[in-house]
């Protein structure tokens, strides 16, 4: 090997060597407006949590006047005839005269009265669409 390839090969290594690594630190911005992000992401978080949301509002929810008044109508009778049972129960429970057991039919309404170890059992049953509850009052 030559001089000049061996002082080449020497100033080559030692400017190598010689030269210090230079980097930036790492900064870490989160995409968040709540967690110190950019403010101007809020729309695009929205927007991508609104196509990702799978529940769909009901329609009546949204459109107040799609409502079918016959169904209000009959919603509304049917919470006045369940007021009006649960008053009768009340004063005949808590009154001066004794309630009468037996079935009753209101409408779509099948009620059974009977009383019960713990009280008063009065049982609901909606034969339109089967849901059923249980009241009990209570001795005193």
């Amino acid at each position: 090997m030559g001089l000049k390839k061996r002082f080449f090969l020497l100033g080559a290594f030692l400017f190598l060597f010689t030269l210090t690594p230079k980097g930036q630190d790492f900064v870490y911005t989160p995409i968040n407006p709540a967690f110190g992000g950019n403010y101007m992401n809020h729309q695009w978080m929205l927007q991508s949590a609104e196509m990702q949301n799978k529940f769909e509002e009901e329609e009546a929810a949204r459109d107040p006047f799609s409502r079918d008044p016959l169904e209000d109508f009959e919603a509304g009778l049917s919470r006045q005839i369940l007021n009006q049972i649960s008053r009768q129960v009340m004063s005949d429970h808590f009154g001066e005269g004794p309630i009468d057991e037996g079935r009753y039919l209101f409408g779509d309404y099948e009620i059974e009265v009977t009383p019960g170890m713990d009280g008063l059992v009065i049982y609901i049953l909606d034969t339109t669409t089967g849901g059923e509850t249980t009241i009990t009052i209570p001795h005193f």
